[in-house]
């Protein structure tokens, strides 16, 4: 989405800043740079991520593409009929999304895949703006705890009074809808703390909100 999007030197975090450099000299034909968002402007969904895994889209360039998350996520938009063509793990594979969006709340490369606090807030102009260029979505995905509390942020609102839980919906103030789920990484998967099916459910569940406006803050945990 231009003018959403960070420069490719962005400098704002210089821990992630020498983090990338780092990574351009020991891999030079890897992307190293700020990971772009993925999918259809129009969008109805959006998913929001964390920030690019080192193997995964800070090699290839795009979000989820290239490590277990991606495979996880992109079978299931493919399932739910959220995407169009074959997922490859390449940036030219042809994979397009359909009615979904995919934006990371921190667009760099973090050191162990764990962003601080200081690198999030100056991360969060270029995940708010493109919050804001997507007027279509109507339910946002939060994969994790800190995509979570960025969505909650950019909508300007109280983090106590929506806790994050698996599965869990929010309804914010500006008539979206937030989903809650626990990231598709493979620990996650691996300690059985995130399954397929429980993934599946979070579709389903976006799903079922397409197409209402929420009226009242408010949040539902599924049981």
């Amino acid at each position: 989405m231009p003018g959403t999007e960070p420069p490719r030197d962005c400098a704002r975090c210089p821990r992630l800043a020498a983090f990338r450099h780092q990574c351009r000299a020991e891999y030079p034909d890897w992307w190293n740079a700020p990971v772009y968002a993925f999918g259809n402007p129009e969008a109805w969904l959006a998913f929001a991520g964390l920030a690019p895994g080192k193997h995964g889209a800070n090699r290839t360039g795009r979000p989820f593409t290239g490590d277990y998350a991606g495979d996880l996520l992109f079978a299931t938009l493919a399932q739910f009929g959220l995407s169009r063509g074959a997922y490859d793990a390449r940036v030219d594979d042809g994979l397009t999304l359909d009615g979904a969006i995919i934006v990371n709340s921190v667009k760099c490369l973090p050191p162990q895949n764990k962003p601080t606090p200081k690198e999030i807030a100056s991360c969060r102009p270029y995940f708010e703006a493109q919050l804001a260029a997507l007027p279509t979505v109507r339910v946002i995905v939060a994969l994790g705890r800190i995509a979570h509390e960025a969505v909650l942020r950019a909508a300007g609102v109280r983090l106590a009074a929506y806790p994050f839980a698996h599965g869990a919906t929010h309804a914010l103030p500006d008539g979206r809808h937030l989903v809650d789920s626990y990231h598709c990484s493979r620990y996650n998967t691996n300690t059985g703390r995130l399954t397929p099916e429980m993934f599946a459910d979070v579709f389903r569940t976006a799903l079922s909100l397409r197409g209402q406006t929420s009226g009242r803050n408010s949040s539902t945990t599924a049981r």
